[in-house]
């Protein structure tokens, strides 16, 4: 890896709060997500992107724009969260979207969100079954470790 690439890694890693350094930051996240397209039945795409919508990884037909679709994410994303918390001053989870060419379906994974797309024939319980482990999965691989000197560092400051 040029000394570029890390550091604009570690620039991205602090911008969106998500571990972006390594040789192929990414590898893990994206076989996630081809496991699960593996694991559910007319899952037709999906991605991974921040809270600010850049986009982190896709399995994404060719016809979608990843960049695109992941600052739509993002902003369904805010929005959900924003609607979920004046409603019932609690967090946000999930929300689907019930259109009539398929599902998208957004789930909160930490500082990230995973989107999943789907066909109209898609069974939602098999979605949701698969999909929320895979959030958690993806939202824990995405978690910035932290050294001991840099944790005793933030509890000095605090």
């Amino acid at each position: 890896m040029t000394a570029r690439k890390k550091l604009l890694g570690d620039l991205m890693g602090r911008l969106t709060k998500v571990g972006m350094s390594g040789p192929e930051p990414n590898a893990a996240v994206l076989t996630e997500l081809k496991a699960l397209r593996d694991r559910v039945p007319r899952l037709t795409g999906a991605l991974v992107a921040s809270n600010d919508g850049l986009l982190v990884a896709h399995d994404l037909p060719p016809q979608i724009e990843p960049n695109g679709m992941a600052a739509m994410a993002a902003s369904q994303l805010s929005l959900s969260h924003r609607l979920a918390t004046t409603a019932h001053g609690g967090g946000f989870s999930e929300v689907v979207v019930h259109g009539t060419g398929g599902h998208v379906v957004i789930y909160a994974a930490g500082w990230t969100s995973l989107t999943v797309l789907a066909a109209p024939e898609v069974n939602i319980g098999r979605l949701h079954l698969e999909s929320r482990p895979a959030a958690r999965a993806i939202a824990d691989l995405l978690t910035p470790v932290t050294t001991d000197a840099e944790s005793r560092q933030a509890a000095k400051t605090h």
